[in-house]
C-alpha cells in the first residue's frame, strides 16, 4: 500500500482519475494533508501551483519517478481528446504549435499529439462545423440476444409482449420530437440506430419503426443513416433488404474477435462462422459503409489472435474499422471476475493497437475519431478508422460536441447545445425499458422543458 499525501490540494479526490492511471486504487491510499510530512508517505507539493494542469503536472511527474511508468495520453482524463486538439489548432492557428503545447502542457507522447491532431485534421476537412438548424438523432433499441462479458450497458433479453410495448412508447416519442423539430426549423443530419441491438426485432419490428421515422423525419435532409447490426446472429438477408429500402447507408457488423473460444468466453452466442455469412451477404448490397468493431484486450487474447482478427474482418469487406480497447466497467461480469485487469493486460493492448495502426495505415486507412473511457486496459484510447469517405459523422458530431443531439429510447441521453455560450445540457432517459414504457409521457415532457423551452 502506497500512502500519497498531496500538500496544498483541498479536494484531490478530482486528480484520483490521473493516480489511478500509475497505481491500482487497491495498492494506494491519499492521506489527509496535515500539515506535516511523514517519512512512510509520497509527498507531493502541489500547494504553489497557479493551475490545475500545473498541479497535474507536477502528480505525473511524481508518480512516474515513483513507480516508472509513463502514460502515453500525460494528464489528460478526459474522454474527447480529439475536441482538446480541435481547440488548440483553433486558437494557436497552427497545428505544429498545437502539438507542441499537448506535449509540454499536457505531457502527451508525440505519437498521441500527432494522432489527435491528424484526427480533428480529417473531421474538420471532410464535413466542418454542422449548420445551427441541424440535429442528430439516436434511436435505441435496448435489445440483445445475450449479455456480453464485459458489458454494463443496459440490454435485455424481453419476451415479444414487452418488445411490442416498448415499440409503442418508442413510437409515441418518434412522433412527438418530430413534431417539435418541424415547429422549430430543425432538421435532422444523421439518424442514428443504436442499442444493445437493433437486429434483434423480427423484419417485421424492424420495418414497422423505420416505416415510422420515413413518415415522421424529413430523410431529405440526412447525411448518414446508420444502424447498428452489430450481432451476426440477428442478421438475415431478409432484414438487410429492409435496410436498403429504408435507405440505411452505414451498418456495423461488430466481431469483437473471430477466434472461436474468445467468443465462448464472452457469452456472445454466435460462431466465427456467422460473421463471415453476414459480412458476406452484407457484401452483396451495397451499403455504403460497413463498419467493424473489434476489441483490443480481450480475455486469452495474444497480439496475433488481435492482428488475425483484424487482417481475417478487412478481408471480408469492412470499409470502416473501429478500434476499441476494453474497458472493464463496473457492472460487468468481468470486473467481478478481475478488477485489475486492465492493468495487468496494458503491455499486450499496447502491442495491439501499434499493430493495428501499422495494418490499417498499410491498407490506406486512416484515424477519423478517437475517444477515451474509464477502466480502459492500459488507460488507451478507442480509434476509428475509415478507408476513403467512409467517416461516420453521427460519430464526429457526438465526441465534437458542437450540435444538439435528440436521443429517442429507454437509457438514450439528449444533449442540447448553446452555440452563444458553447455548452450542453444533458437531458436523459429513463434506463430501464419498463420505467420508459410507463413513463414515456413524462420522457416527452422532459424534452419539452429542456430541449425546446427557452
Amino acid at each position: 500500500m502506497v500512502p500519497i499525501k498531496i500538500h496544498g490540494v483541498s479536494n484531490v479526490a478530482i486528480l484520483r482519475e490521473l493516480i489511478d492511471e500509475f497505481i491500482s486504487p487497491a495498492e494506494y491510499e491519499i492521506i489527509e494533508d496535515d500539515g506535516f510530512f511523514h517519512d512512510d508517505c509520497l509527498h507531493i507539493n502541489a500547494g504553489l501551483k497557479s493551475d490545475k494542469d500545473a498541479i497535474k503536472r507536477e502528480i505525473f511527474n511524481a508518480l512516474n519517478t515513483l513507480t516508472g511508468v509513463r502514460p502515453d495520453w500525460g494528464i489528460l482524463t478526459g474522454v474527447r481528446p480529439v475536441k482538446l486538439a480541435g481547440e488548440l489548432i483553433e486558437s494557436l492557428n497552427s497545428r505544429e504549435a498545437a502539438q507542441r503545447t499537448l506535449r509540454g502542457r499536457y505531457m502527451l507522447t508525440e505519437e498521441k499529439a500527432k494522432l489527435i491532431t491528424d484526427t480533428y485534421g480529417r473531421q474538420n476537412s471532410v464535413y466542418g462545423k454542422p449548420k445551427e438548424d441541424s440535429v442528430g438523432i439516436y434511436i435505441g433499441i435496448p435489445f440483445c440476444p445475450t449479455r456480453c462479458l464485459y458489458c454494463s450497458f443496459t440490454s435485455n433479453q424481453a419476451d415479444p409482449e414487452e418488445i411490442e410495448a416498448y415499440l409503442e412508447a418508442l413510437k409515441k416519442e418518434i412522433g412527438y420530437v418530430a413534431e417539435k423539430l418541424k415547429v422549430n426549423g430543425q432538421h435532422p443530419e444523421t439518424l442514428y440506430f443504436g442499442g444493445g441491438t437493433p437486429t434483434t426485432l423480427s423484419t417485421d419490428q424492424l420495418k414497422r419503426v423505420l416505416d415510422e421515422l420515413k413518415a415522421s423525419f424529413d430523410f431529405c435532409t440526412l447525411r448518414e443513416f446508420t444502424v447498428e447490426a452489430g450481432r451476426p446472429d440477428t442478421i438475415d438477408e431478409e432484414k438487410l433488404d429492409v435496410l436498403q429500402y429504408f435507405g440505411v447507408d452505414r451498418i456495423s457488423i461488430n466481431p469483437q474477435s473471430m477466434k472461436e473460444e474468445t467468443l465462448k468466453i464472452i457469452g456472445r452466442g454466435h460462431s466465427p462462422e456467422d460473421i463471415r455469412r453476414a459480412f458476406k451477404i452484407a457484401g452483396q448490397r451495397n451499403f455504403k459503409v460497413i463498419n467493424a468493431d473489434l476489441i483490443a484486450g480481450l480475455p486469452g487474447e495474444t497480439r496475433a489472435d488481435f492482428l488475425k482478427t483484424l487482417e481475417e474482418v478487412v478481408d471480408l469487406g469492412a470499409n470502416n474499422v473501429t478500434i476499441h480497447t476494453l474497458s472493464v466497467k463496473r457492472g460487468s461480469g468481468l470486473k467481478n471476475v478481475d478488477e485489475n485487469y486492465h492493468y495487468t493486460v496494458a503491455d499486450v493492448v499496447s502491442d495491439m493497437l501499434a499493430g493495428s495502426r501499422e495494418i490499417l495505415t498499410a491498407g490506406g486507412f486512416v484515424p477519423y475519431y478517437l475517444y477515451r473511457q474509464k477502466h480502459m486496459a492500459g488507460f488507451f484510447e478507442n480509434t476509428g478508422y475509415c478507408l476513403g469517405e467512409t467517416d461516420g459523422l453521427y460519430n464526429i458530431r457526438i465526441m465534437d460536441e458542437h450540435q444538439t443531439v435528440i436521443a429517442l429510447g429507454a437509457g438514450g441521453i439528449s444533449k442540447r447545445y448553446y452555440p452563444e455560450t458553447d455548452r450542453l445540457v444533458r437531458i436523459p432517459n429513463v434506463s430501464n425499458y419498463r420505467e420508459y414504457i410507463n413513463r414515456i409521457d413524462e420522457m416527452c415532457d422532459r424534452k419539452e422543458k429542456k430541449l425546446w423551452s427557452i
